[in-house]
């Protein structure tokens, strides 16, 4: 039940983003990028947590309100403080994805064979 309505709500999702584009501002679209790139890897964690029976959905909501606002906030503090502050975010948030598909990837295919 919980993989359909997952599913629902990504097609939901989708079909939203295609019929009412958002348009952000060009000055915000860093600080959106990273809230998003954040909000990627708490997505992936979560698949990562549910595939290993380990998921918390009180866990998985924390952390991807938590960790997309301290992204946000930590690329407007680069910019406040005039650095680069948010390439430590993408640096940290990518690898964490990667190695949440490739954990991933693994799991699925223990189940397979």
């Amino acid at each position: 039940m919980v993989g359909f309505v997952t599913v629902c709500g990504l097609v939901l999702g989708i079909i939203v983003g295609i019929l009412r584009p958002v348009h952000i501002p060009a000055v915000y679209s860093k600080y959106v990028g990273l809230a998003l790139l954040a909000g990627m890897d708490s997505i992936l964690g979560g698949i990562k947590g549910y595939l290993k029976d380990t998921f918390d959905a009180t866990v998985f909501f924390s952390g991807f309100l938590i960790n997309s606002l301290v992204a946000a906030l930590l690329g407007y503090l680069g910019d406040q403080l005039g650095i680069d502050l948010y390439l430590a975010a993408v640096v940290v948030f990518g690898s964490r994805m990667y190695q949440n598909i490739a954990i991933i990837r693994r799991v699925l295919l223990k189940k397979e064979a």
